[in-house]
C-alpha cells in the first residue's frame, strides 16, 4: 500500500500532462488547418481581382493621340 501511496501523485501528474498537451497539439493541429484554409481563400480571391484588373485593362481602348 505504500507503493501506492508513493506512486499516485506522480502517476496522476503524468495523466494530467499528458491531456494538457494532447489538447494543446489538437489545438495547434486545428489553427494550422483554418489557417490553410484563410490562405487558400485569400489567395482566390487575390486571383480573381487580378484576373478582373487584367480584363479591365485589356478592355480599355488605346487613345493614339495619348
Amino acid at each position: 500500500m505504500e507503493y501506492i501511496a508513493v506512486l499516485l501523485p506522480s502517476v496522476c501528474l503524468a495523466v494530467l500532462f499528458y491531456f494538457v498537451i494532447k489538447a494543446i497539439f489538437n489545438v495547434d493541429r486545428s489553427e494550422r488547418e483554418a489557417m490553410a484554409r484563410a490562405e487558400e481563400m485569400q489567395d482566390a480571391e487575390d486571383a480573381r481581382v487580378a484576373e478582373s484588373r487584367e480584363k479591365k485593362n485589356d478592355d480599355q481602348e488605346i487613345d493614339p493621340r495619348a
